[in-house]
């Protein structure tokens, strides 16, 4: 029987436990321990940035990183994204501005373009900023700027507003109903 590992961390905010062999992927982990398959496999080799998730808060390639690596950390998945069905500002821009097509690189983009607005704390970042940030994200099918336009426009704070859940208004009532 080869060796198993116990390892603890938390994924999308609730603590959870794994055994598995000590050199399994974090991306396996994900997808096959875990149930949680938005972690794309792209490349399998760190190029593409299909595997993106943040671990602490920062972006990794989920395909190069031991679990091992992770155990004790807090790891964020697109499943963690939007809490509940209404979608994040920056979710609702890609669907919106195009910025989503085919679904392989889409996850890795959201995370890493989430750390990005994260670390400017409600700044705008500029074109060459997104970019960059995302210059570890292959994508074969926008062309990169409707992905950086939904970025920059969930920035805005319009788009920050208008994906805070609201409270359902009071029905009206009609003139002479009870």
């Amino acid at each position: 029987m080869s060796p198993r590992v116990t390892l603890a961390f938390s994924v999308n905010g609730k603590r959870r436990r794994v055994t598995v062999p000590p050199m399994k992927r974090l991306l396996d982990v994900l997808r096959e321990d875990l149930g949680l398959p938005g972690t794309k496999e792209g490349c399998g080799e760190g190029e593409c940035g299909a595997c993106t998730v943040l671990i602490d808060g920062r972006t990794v390639n989920s395909c190069l990183v031991p679990a091992v690596q992770a155990d004790g950390a807090t790891l964020l998945t697109v499943e963690g994204l939007a809490r509940g069905p209404r979608l994040t500002a920056l979710q609702q821009a890609f669907v919106g501005m195009g910025g989503a097509q085919c679904g392989i690189c889409t996850p890795g983009v959201l995370l890493s373009a989430h750390e990005l607005l994260r670390r400017r704390r409600g700044r705008v970042p500029s074109d060459p900023e997104v970019r960059e940030a995302l210059a570890g994200n292959l994508c074969r099918c926008t062309g990169y700027q409707k992905i950086v336009d939904a970025v920059r426009a969930a920035a805005r704070p319009a788009s920050r507003a208008a994906s805070r859940p609201r409270r359902p208004a009071a029905p009206r009532r009609r003139a002479g109903s009870r």
